[in-house]
């Protein structure tokens, strides 16, 4: 090193615990036996098991050691690491990387010996400043372990219980759960855990006598702990490229995800945005989950313009709030997050003309079914639906819980059932333009999606345009419940086709076409059996409509040429409209629908919440296979989401999910689903009119079913 380059060693060696109380003249001495060193962001310096024996002192920028899945805080300038490599001959402890460009100068093993033999008073004042060092690190761990186990009123144990399956273990208090889980289980990645029943990240210590189970990116929880890391990657990586750069995550889009880009955007953008996640995933960054008070989260999210974070955190009721981070973009915590970034790969970007469109690649399960993307019909109400909730000041949850609680929610009730009846109504007039030639109205859609409702209100709307529609339900053509096909799993696949019995269908819609009077079928849901002619007698007078409800309405399969092409006329609904919590995470629409099935089959079919929870799973399989293959079919789609229904069914779901036992394989979505209904203000049910599509799942309608 030259003169004044020592001289700047100098200067930033006196800030360090080691060497910083060297006089200045030994300081110097001290310098002339060093290399220094740069070296760039995310360059490993000490890679963990390596045997080299350097010592490094850090001049400028920070860098970041980690062991195992565990990451420490970051060091900068004097900071030091690697002594215990040249004091004694074992490998490397922890891997220390570069967070940011560094300088350094390091001591290496023969410098070290020659330091020794050459300044023997500066070598053992050196020597002893390290061990004083280890002793230091040694009392605050010791304090660290002695708060954890006796910083209460009762004491914790030094040791607990973990029970994996059928074999229990008894390992230290604090151990992480990555410690006690394999990478990968059955071939897919080990992202989470379930720590006594609760989601929890692999990073999470073990505390108390507890079961223990891994979550694999085959598991429905599994999936949402990797989409989250990898699209709180994507903004990180958003900053990282351009600070002013407004990104965030819209809806889902079947396998894919919406990014929207408020801003120039386009291939080039999708190429560098991919380049810098790729570094950050390289780098290793660790996500870290840190408890901050409400009023400072408050003060950061409206500093960076995260409006939907900060109005949401108005309505909280803890002093503190959990927020999520793998660099400098700060998100709410809404659920456990993977230890850092190295696991994430295979993501894609390209362009959307929202943005761009996030892909997961093939490690998300379900890129081995068939994809599938919403229809481009499916924008129009969907962006109708966005403008007014815009103009009424609801752009996220947090918005939405303001004017709860200014007491304008019953005007917004009212706009949104208002918006409903007109776009029923508008389909209604496209139908009776067609009078003449269509007999058969089918309406089809996923599971809880209001198809029910929404074809009485239909029903309504084409009477006032003087056609006469005749409802038909294709839930009362399900075959018994032990004759009822199963899927790969041995659970009852009430999404297939084959679960209807179709010759009894057809029979009955072939006959109703030709003018004849028939007794339809009924299924009573709470016995699972089902009586052939137990339902209504109907008869298609000259004129009449026939409208046939059911997930499978769209399905060529079902009627075969039963109408004429021309005779039929389909409608998709399903609910598509979502509000933000901020810019990382949104309400599920999916989500939605199973908080609607497990409020109404509770009290309306005889099924428990954790019973619906168990076979989601299965559900959504069969709407991937049998459903949603065919809605691109549809002639036009009805958005079934009411933008203030979480509210209502939070008032019934919070009791139907703490219903579900804690030891219940169900139990890790009922806790989720508690905490996301418990981010909406509650709106009693009184205010919702008997004719909302919601009460087809809460009761009270105003339509017999």
């Amino acid at each position: 090193m030259t003169e004044d380059v020592q001289e700047t060693v100098v200067a930033a060696l006196q800030k360090s615990r080691v060497v910083g109380s060297l006089h200045r003249d030994a300081l110097k001495r001290f310098v002339s036996y060093l290399e220094r060193v740069e070296l760039p962001a995310g360059h490993v310096i000490l890679r963990e098991g390596e045997p080299d024996r350097d010592m490094f002192l850090i001049i400028e920028g920070s860098a970041q050691a980690e062991r195992g899945r565990v990451s420490m805080n970051p060091v900068g300038p004097g900071a030091e690491f690697g002594s215990l490599g040249l004091l004694t001959d074992r490998p490397r402890a922890a891997t220390v990387k570069a967070l940011t460009p560094v300088t350094l100068v390091k001591l290496t093993l023969p410098a070290w010996k020659k330091l020794s033999e050459a300044e023997p008073a500066i070598a053992l004042a050196v020597a002893q400043t390290l061990f004083l060092q280890l002793r230091e690190d040694l009392v605050h761990l010791t304090d660290s372990l002695g708060a954890l186990l006796q910083g209460r009123s009762l004491p914790r144990a030094a040791e607990v219980t973990v029970t994996w399956g059928a074999a229990a273990s008894r390992v230290p208090t604090g151990t992480l759960v990555s410690q006690l889980l394999p990478r990968e289980l059955d071939g897919h990645l080990v992202v989470g855990a379930l720590l006594g029943q609760k989601p929890v990240s692999l990073s999470t210590p073990v505390v108390s006598t507890t079961t223990l189970e891994p979550l694999t990116l085959g598991h429905w929880e599994g999936r949402q702990i990797y989409a989250r890391s990898v699209q709180l990657l994507l903004l990180e990586a958003a900053y990282a490229l351009d600070t002013s750069l407004d990104v965030r995550m819209g809806p889902s889009l079947g396998t894919s995800q919406i990014v929207e880009v408020h801003g120039p955007h386009g291939a080039h953008l999708a190429r560098q945005l991919t380049g810098e996640m790729e570094r950050l995933v390289a780098a290793a960054a660790p996500f870290r989950r840190e408890h901050w008070t409400v009023d400072e989260a408050r003060e950061h999210f409206i500093s960076r313009g995260w409006t939907e974070a900060a109005q949401l955190l108005l309505s909280t009721r803890q002093a503190t709030v959990p927020l999520v981070s793998c660099g400098r973009v700060y998100a709410l915590s809404l659920g456990p997050m993977l230890p850092d970034t190295r696991e994430l790969s295979g993501f894609s970007l390209t362009p959307h003309e929202a943005g761009l469109l996030l892909d997961l690649g093939g490690k998300d399960p379900r890129q081995n079914l068939d994809r599938v993307a919403l229809p481009r019909r499916d924008a129009g109400m969907a962006g109708e639906h966005r403008e007014w909730l815009a103009a009424m000041g609801v752009t996220s949850v947090g918005g939405f819980n303001q004017l709860c609680v200014s007491g304008q929610v019953v005007q917004l009730l009212r706009v949104a059932e208002s918006f409903h009846e007109k776009q029923i109504s508008r389909i209604a007039d496209t139908i009776a333009a067609s009078r003449e030639r269509l007999r058969l109205i089918a309406i089809a859609g996923p599971s809880s999606s209001g198809k029910t409702t929404f074809i009485k209100r239909l029903t309504v709307q084409l009477q006032i345009n003087g056609l006469n529609p005749i409802g038909l339900s294709l839930d009362d053509y399900y075959v018994d419940r032990v004759k009822t096909v199963k899927d790969a799993q041995g659970q009852y696949d009430f999404e297939a086709l084959e679960a209807l019995n179709l010759e009894l269908l057809q029979n009955h819609v072939r006959r109703l076409l030709a003018g004849e009077t028939v007794k339809l079928a009924r299924y009573d849901f709470k016995t699972g059996l089902s009586h052939p002619e137990g339902g209504a007698t109907l008869t298609l007078k000259p004129g009449d409509l026939l409208l046939m409800e059911g997930i499978h309405g769209l399905n060529p399969d079902l009627l075969g040429n039963i109408p004429r092409e021309d005779q039929l006329f389909r409608v998709f609904v399903h609910p598509a409209t979502s509000l933000p919590f901020d810019r990382l995470s949104r309400v599920s629409p999916t989500d939605l629908r199973l908080l609607r099935r497990i409020v109404r089959d509770r009290h309306g079919r005889g099924y428990s919440a954790a019973d619906n929870i168990a076979r989601w799973p299965s559900v959504l399989a069969g709407e991937r296979k049998h459903i949603f293959p065919f809605h691109g079919q549809a002639d036009v789609v009805f958005d079934t989401a009411l933008i203030y229904e979480p509210s209502v069914l939070k008032v019934y779901a919070e009791r139907y999910l703490l219903e579900v036992p804690a030891d219940h394989p169900s139990y890790a979505t009922a806790f989720r689903l508690r905490h996301l209904v418990d981010r909406f203000v509650a709106i009693y049910p009184d205010h919702v009119p008997p004719t909302s599509l919601i009460r087809e799942f809460i009761g009270g309608s105003g339509f017999e079913y």
